[in-house]
């Protein structure tokens, strides 16, 4: 198995090495394919399928965007807790196609159900289970407003299908991550694994996003495996908490897509004890490992944002509540003037201010203090005792920037992940559709 090079093929790409990704590893339950449909024209990798032999619990979590995807409207109109099926597909978002766009994803489920329950009769097993259409979701990332390509997908489904694989390592898990990119310029993967009594709990995720990042989601759709045995209900709740400080934590520059999805999918093989909730031991352990690997996850999108040099973590402390501090928090990181600073390696500390102040939040000023680095910028509305800004300014040269900014009016606190704003980010956007 080997990733289509042509994934990468194109002058804003790094080809990455093997050993900078974590090792996924197999999980039970599921088989994955990655083929091209050839909807760049191009040959590359865009279309991908997620299928659960003795089908998964799963649950999602969506934009909050007021204009969704017909992929979106399909999978909210199932209300099934259990599927057999995700297919993915790239370079067309499905969104304000009208008509065409909706009876075009009826189509495709209508034939990949039966392409599916095709398959299971001539498995080993010569099972008579019928795939149905609402046994199946779909998630689209790509240009919104052109026609989706039905004819190209619905042909290529014979072989998605017949290209599912059961083992997975660690090339087929980027090989699948790659064909879900847009502007992206390299594939997310994360793993994260823990041990209940003898067994092996194993969680994997994947995800892809690089512009339109903004809170309640982003252009971004991740998706996360574990073969533990938790229920929907439970996997809904999980997923909520560990969004809201990791995926929920993150922009790029501020516009929210229509596309937006994370889901995690349990495909039940190992138990782990039965009635769990959410305070169950087990579970608080997968929560905590669940919420390392989607803030992974988070960073690697962050990272990878378009144009992209720096990586700025924001902490803002001393304030009246998680609400005030967030607020803050991605005031400051959606100020083009600040992301902009960044990137020129200045370090304008005015813009901080300026975009501390039009949070809409009750700022007393001469509490404020921030710090660049481990650098007192400001404290008492003026410059800090020992403010050198030569030493900030060669601080400023690193690719990863962290700002601290304590209002020291409460004690909660809330941390935000942005990147800065480049020429390479117009020149991206301007070509997009090229």
């Amino acid at each position: 198995m080997t990733i289509n090079l042509k994934n990468f093929l194109n002058n804003k790409n790094k080809l990455s090495k093997m050993g900078e990704f974590q090792n996924l590893k197999q999980i039970e339950g599921l088989e994955m394919s990655c083929v091209s449909a050839d909807l760049y024209d191009n040959g590359r990798d865009d279309l991908s399928l997620f299928y659960f032999t003795k089908g998964a619990n799963y649950a999602s979590v969506t934009t909050t965007n007021s204009i969704i995807s017909e992929t979106i409207i399909w999978n909210n109109s199932s209300h099934k807790k259990s599927i057999k099926g995700l297919m993915v597909n790239t370079k067309n978002a499905n969104t304000f196609t009208g008509k065409q766009g909706k009876e075009s994803l009826d189509i495709i489920a209508k034939n990949l159900s039966r392409i599916l329950t095709l398959k299971e009769s001539k498995s080993e097993k010569g099972t008579s289970e019928t795939v149905r259409t609402k046994d199946l979701i779909f998630a689209s990332t790509g240009v919104i407003g052109e026609q989706f390509p039905v004819d190209k997908i619905k042909d290529t489904l014979p072989n998605l299908v017949e290209k599912l694989k059961s083992q997975h390592n660690k090339l087929f898990w980027l090989k699948v991550a790659s064909g879900m990119m847009t502007t992206d310029t390299r594939p997310k993967v994360a793993y994260e694994e823990i041990i209940v009594g003898d067994e092996l709990v194993k969680i994997c995720g994947i995800a892809k996003g690089s512009g339109m990042i903004a809170p309640n989601l982003a252009t971004m759709l991740s998706f996360i495996f574990t073969n533990a045995d938790i229920n929907s209900n439970l996997l809904k709740s999980l997923l909520k908490k560990a969004v809201a400080n990791t995926f929920n934590a993150i922009t790029v520059d501020s516009d929210q897509s229509t596309n937006d999805m994370v889901s995690i999918f349990s495909t039940r093989s190992i138990k782990i004890g039965q009635n769990i909730s959410l305070n169950d031991k087990t579970v608080q352990k997968f929560e905590i490992a669940l919420k390392k690997l989607c803030l992974n996850l988070a960073k690697q999108i962050v990272v990878d944002g378009e144009g992209a040099k720096k990586f700025i973590t924001i902490n803002v402390s001393g304030a009246k509540s998680s609400a005030m501090a967030r607020n803050v928090g991605f005031s400051i990181a959606n100020s083009p003037l600040f992301k902009t600073a960044i990137a020129g390696e200045d370090p304008n500390w005015g813009r901080i201010v300026m975009a501390i102040g039009k949070s809409g939040e009750n700022i007393v000023a001469n509490k404020i203090q921030i710090k660049i680095g481990d650098f007192l910028i400001v404290e008492q509305s003026k410059y800090a005792k020992d403010y050198n800004e030569k030493d900030v300014k060669e601080y400023m040269k690193w690719d990863s920037i962290k700002i601290d900014v304590n209002l020291n009016l409460g004690n909660a606190t809330y941390t935000v992940y942005t990147c800065d704003f480049t020429h390479d980010y117009i020149d991206i956007n301007a070509d997009y559709r090229n």
